[in-house]
């Protein structure tokens, strides 16, 4: 336990920052903005308490807070974060304020558009450090309302449908994974992730399961498999993993820039954590038993997606399956962890490795699709609203630095050695390949596939005959300069030195890996 509720404090200032936003009147702009981004860096700075306080040499959960809350039902306000919940958090209060200035331009009801997105973050906060599953999701849906909404209001002509889309998608995801967590619950009459893991571990939760609900010839194993497919539903959709992924395409095109970047940056990460702090942990068996059918999924996702973003002509649209790409190889890395391999010290380093790479992926993927979105935006409102690949050409003439900067996003996103993106891809390749050799093989196409639809974008929008429609098209700004040196930098310093971020997660992904050895 803290003297100090510092887990508290980081999720509901945004929540108290929202509501003093959107009570500004409809004039107010100027104030609502700078109201906004200054909660969201005050969270920066608490995160950053965080990241400095933290025990990188303890696997264990820190910064913990418990208080009973409805002692009758197993709910209890507790929170707390180990290396893996950090990162996210760290992820959350880098995106959000980049979400903020991406959207500055933005004139239609303002207050409500920054309150919006302060009650995001503050569902995000909750659900990377809730651990206990009442409390856990309210804050998981709390961050869907907002984005409904942000999408809903301010997004481009195809706005209802996309928004519509997305919410019942999402919804129907959530509803399952309801479902599954009350079947749990009646079982064990527990909502605590601690404890429902270790009942996870020990099969104890599988046996619980089939004492409790088991009916005629629904015996243990297809009960916890239809119970696991709940949960598994409730975490695929918001990843998203094929065939669950058509909501966002949609969404991430008509979404405004700044609730893109929120969307793929922080919001994907969502069903990837679920998968790693929950799914995994509760289901090791039941993820084993049809680990073939799920490495299949990874593996089409990460090539599927590749190619249906080299066929787009849309580059917002690139951008999007560039991004169910990238989260693939995190699913790819997380079902090589699934695997029952023994316990040599050749299959925990494997798994160590890919888990560490998934972390990372996790990071860098959202720091690196949320900026080349930020830039699209950019591009976007420079040219009255084309983003069309072959609507551009020789841009690098015009605006050097925005295509240098962009550039360097770009090459992040393709996993160039020396940029954030490939110490990542590295690591679960490295990790997943010993353990599960023909999924990671087929999987290496992706990457084939990536730097072909990359260059595409480098040769249509940079290079090549200067249109002269865009001859006198601004570079980028002083200000906004400013305010994008930052992310790049980032994805420089990770490509250099991933021990940064390495060097606190490690002992969080051994003690995982080591309970998860079989």
């Amino acid at each position: 336990m803290n003297a100090l509720p510092i887990l508290t404090l980081l999720t509901f200032l945004p929540i108290f920052g929202a509501l003093v936003v959107v009570g500004l009147n409809s004039g107010q702009k100027r104030l609502a903005r700078w109201l906004a981004l200054g909660f969201s860096l005050a969270t920066l700075a608490l995160a950053l308490v965080l990241w400095y306080q933290f025990d990188p040499a303890s696997g264990d959960l820190q910064f913990q807070e418990r208080h009973p809350w409805i002692p009758t039902l197993g709910v209890e306000y507790r929170v707390g974060v180990d290396g893996l919940g950090l990162l996210m958090v760290m992820l959350s209060v880098i995106v959000v304020p980049m979400a903020m200035l991406a959207s500055w331009s933005i004139e239609e009801r303002v207050p409500l558009y920054f309150a919006l997105v302060l009650f995001l973050q503050a569902g995000l906060f909750g659900t990377f450090t809730a651990l206990n599953f009442f409390h856990w999701f309210i804050f998981w849906e709390l961050s869907l309302i907002p984005a409904f909404f942000l999408i809903r209001l301010w997004g481009g002509p195809m706005r209802t449908t996309a928004a519509t889309q997305f919410f019942l998608y999402t919804m129907a995801g959530s509803v399952a994974l309801l479902l599954s967590f009350l079947a749990i619950f009646l079982s064990t009459g527990k909502f605590d992730f601690t404890e429902l893991a270790e009942m996870g571990r020990t099969g104890t939760l599988t046996s619980a399961l089939s004492a409790e609900l088991g009916w005629r010839a629904l015996n243990s194993r297809p009960l916890s498999l239809i119970i696991f497919t709940g949960a598994f539903l409730g975490f695929a959709v918001k990843v998203p993993l094929f065939p669950f992924h058509t909501w966002l395409p949609p969404a991430y095109a008509e979404a405004p820039t700044g609730t893109t970047m929120l969307l793929t940056g922080v919001m994907s990460k969502m069903g990837v954590y679920g998968f790693l702090r929950i799914l995994l942990p509760l289901f090791p068996e039941q993820m084993h038993w049809i680990l073939t059918p799920l490495l299949w999924l990874a593996v089409i996702s990460i090539v599927f997606s590749a190619s249906a973003a080299f066929a787009q002509r849309d580059l917002k649209r690139v951008l999007a399956y560039s991004s169910i790409n990238h989260l693939g190889y995190c699913l790819l890395g997380i079902f090589a962890l699934a695997k029952f391999t023994g316990i040599g010290a050749a299959s925990a380093t494997a798994k160590s490795a890919a888990l560490n790479g998934v972390f990372l992926q996790m990071f860098n993927h959202g720091l690196t699709a949320a900026t080349l979105f930020w830039f699209e935006g950019l591009l976007e409102q420079r040219s009255g609203g084309l983003r069309g690949l072959d609507d551009f050409g020789g841009l690098r003439k015009p605006m050097p630095v925005f295509c240098g900067l962009m550039g360097i996003a770009l090459f992040s996103s393709l996993g160039l050695p020396g940029l954030n993106g490939f110490i990542s891809e590295f690591l679960i390749f490295r990790g997943a390949f010993p353990i599960i050799t023909w999924a990671t093989a087929l999987s290496a196409l992706g990457l084939l596939l990536t730097a072909v639809f990359i260059l595409t974008i480098l040769q249509r929008v940079f290079h090549g005959p200067l249109n002269q429609s865009w001859s006198k098209m601004p570079d980028l700004t002083l200000k906004e300069r400013i305010v994008l040196l930052p992310a790049i930098a980032l994805m420089i310093v990770l490509g250099i030195y991933p021990q940064l971020v390495l060097g606190v997660i490690n002992s969080t992904v051994v003690q995982m890996v080591r309970e998860r050895t079989f």
